[in-house]
């Protein structure tokens, strides 16, 4: 295929997050993104490298047979909601086939584990705590609109005044900022010029409380069509100096008295509105910042207070506008209970005498959740502002066995003196630097958690473990996000212990020589001596410990025997199980005659 060429085709499938493969009348394959299987689609071809195609999704010519369910009337043009049209069971099926497949990728024949059912959202609509809306226009030079941006677009603006996702409380406070700076003519910070006023309306609201906070996100420029104004050569200059270091050429430029009025008459708009939760605090924070990104450059509280307080699990948190916490929390208490059965099991005191690490801890969920069931927990979250809140948070529920450190995992791991038990990681999107990641294995812990909020990153750092002597035991995902294309996956891993003093052989000892049985070969000897033997074939510790168990040398559970019926456990082929017979003769671990 060429570069824009358009073309139609049928979505056979959709790779994570939202690649759709779809298969063209001539037979070629094109990923096209925001498609769901069984759709026909109009794409034009974007990118084409190394016979690989690429397609921007034009239209949906005809739906698939899946999309039976409601949608808003912002589904398809909201960059949010990918799977919205579909019944809630079938989003879940394709979210966990996705998950399944690349964990069954990363893992391969390496251990046997158990991947356990996806697990719903309590809500399905209405269920998110927070949304960052943006300020905009629909299309250029159109009227100030407030929402989520269109997709595929950098710039245009959706006014999501309907969206279901979250609840009235969230669309009435959107609609009456919109309409209050509408009236005022206030314009909107321009990604591409950087001029303008109005960026971003931070809405959180707890599902358990029903408190809200509100923060109006603005630049620190006059309002007024400053990008009009044909600027000197000097002012250029200073504009370029700004730009380059990330800063909006005409910060600073807002008349303070006038923004004064502006911000009362807007925090009077919102106290008049009748809500169903109680409005705790409205706020305005300045952020000059070129990015794209709702940053905090100084906020100021207009009512209120800058925090709210939320549940989850029977404990207290405490909120600030940026500190994270997940966004929905009824989902939040499905993921971390199924963290909590996965740590322990049938033992309610299996962390009893233990000190947890809880590695990218943000506002320490997951390590108040574990401190009255262990020894200590410490907690290492890099962005300051979420383990101050995390230590409010363990005072708030009473908890003194938690230690917070601020830093990066890579670096603060080397200042903790007292070493981890057992281990839970909860990294970013992007996963475990990989530094940090041998760090982390060289401690050696039985046991780990790793949830992940991003399967593909998961796979990746799985490969890992994997290859440094861990097993994984269970794999289970937690629909966080219904509607949208995102899951959370919870894995339990173990550290392989082989044993190595004690073989259990069907045999007579006269028949064999002592000294020979004595010196049996590792799993490693065993490889290389098969890769060296058989043209580089390449077999796992299960596939040896398989045929090691055929002669009557019993290896650990993680090996020989199957966890519960659904576990998946493959069988050594047959050509590879003769290859390691020889190796097993050739070092005298069963008699040559065999």
């Amino acid at each position: 295929m060429k570069k824009g060429q358009i073309a139609e085709g049928n979505v056979t499938t959709v790779e994570f997050p939202n690649k759709g493969i779809v298969m063209t009348d001539e037979g070629e394959r094109v990923i096209v993104k925001n498609t769901i299987p069984g759709q026909r689609v109009s794409f034009a071809v974007n990118k084409v490298r190394k016979g690989k195609a690429e397609g921007r999704l034009l239209e949906t010519v005809k739906k698939s047979p899946r999309e039976t369910a409601d949608t808003c009337r912002h589904f398809g043009q909201c960059g949010g909601c990918t799977y919205q049209s579909l019944p809630y069971e079938e989003q879940l099926k394709i979210k966990e086939t996705q998950v399944r497949g690349m964990i069954e990728q990363a893992i391969g024949d390496a251990c046997a584990y158990e991947f356990l059912p996806i697990r719903h959202s309590p809500r399905v609509l209405a269920y998110r705590n927070k949304m960052e809306f943006s300020f905009g226009d629909e299309y250029k030079d159109g009227p100030l609109a407030l929402g989520m941006h269109k997709r595929g677009s950098f710039y245009d603006i959706v006014t999501v005044e309907d969206c279901r996702i979250v609840d009235g409380d969230f669309r009435a406070i959107l609609m009456a900022t919109l309409a209050y700076f509408r009236e005022q003519e206030i314009s909107f910070y321009h990604r591409l010029r950087h001029t303008g006023y109005l960026r971003h309306l931070l809405v959180r609201k707890a599902v358990k409380t029903g408190e809200i906070l509100v923060d109006l996100i603005t630049t620190t420029q006059d309002w007024r069509n400053v990008q009009e104004q044909e600027p000197d050569e000097r002012a250029k200059i200073e504009a370029a100096l700004l730009e380059k270091q990330g800063r909006c050429p005409h910060a600073g430029t807002v008349n303070e008295e006038k923004e004064k009025q502006l911000l009362a008459g807007w925090k009077d708009v919102l106290l008049a509105l009748s809500l169903e939760g109680t409005l705790k605090g409205v706020l305005h924070t300045k952020n000059d910042s070129v990015a794209d990104v709702v940053k905090n450059e100084g906020t100021e509280v207009l009512f209120g207070q800058d925090y709210f307080y939320e549940e989850l699990l029977g404990l207290r948190f405490q909120i600030s506008p940026f500190s994270f916490f997940q966004t929905n929390s009824l989902g939040a208490e499905v993921l971390y209970s199924t963290a909590r059965e996965f740590i322990l099991g049938d033992n309610p005191d299996m962390l009893a005498d233990k000190t947890v690490y809880d590695l990218y801890s943000g506002t320490g969920t997951i390590a108040q959740m574990l401190a009255p069931v262990c020894k200590k927990v410490v907690g290492v979250e890099i962005i300051e502002e979420a383990v101050e809140a995390a230590k409010e948070n363990a005072a708030l529920n009473h908890l003194y066995n938690c230690e917070f450190l601020a830093g990066d995992v890579l670096k603060v791991l080397d200042t903790i003196e007292e070493r981890p038990d057992y281990i839970v990681l909860d990294p970013p999107r992007d996963g475990i630097h990989p530094k940090a990641l041998e760090k982390i294995i060289n401690y050696g812990v039985d046991h780990m958690i790793y949830i992940s909020c991003k399967p593909t990153s998961l796979a990746r750092d799985l490969e890992v473990l994997l290859a440094r002597g861990y097993v994984v035991d269970k794999v289970q995902c937690v629909d966080m996000f219904p509607n949208t294309v995102h899951v959370e996956t919870v894995c339990l891993l173990s550290k392989l212990h082989e044993a190595k003093h004690h073989v259990n052989v069907r045999l007579d000892m006269d028949e064999m020589d002592l000294t020979a049985a004595e010196s049996k070969a590792t799993y490693e000897e065993i490889k290389a001596y098969v890769a060296e033997h058989n043209d580089g074939m390449k077999v796992s510790n299960l596939y040896i410990a398989q045929v090691k168990a055929k002669y009557g040398i019993i290896e650990r559970e993680n090996y020989n025997k199957v966890k519960s019926d659904d576990a998946r456990q493959p069988k050594c082929p047959k050509e590879r199980a003769t290859a390691i017979e020889a190796a097993l003769k050739y070092f005298q671990m069963v008699p040559s005659e065999l």
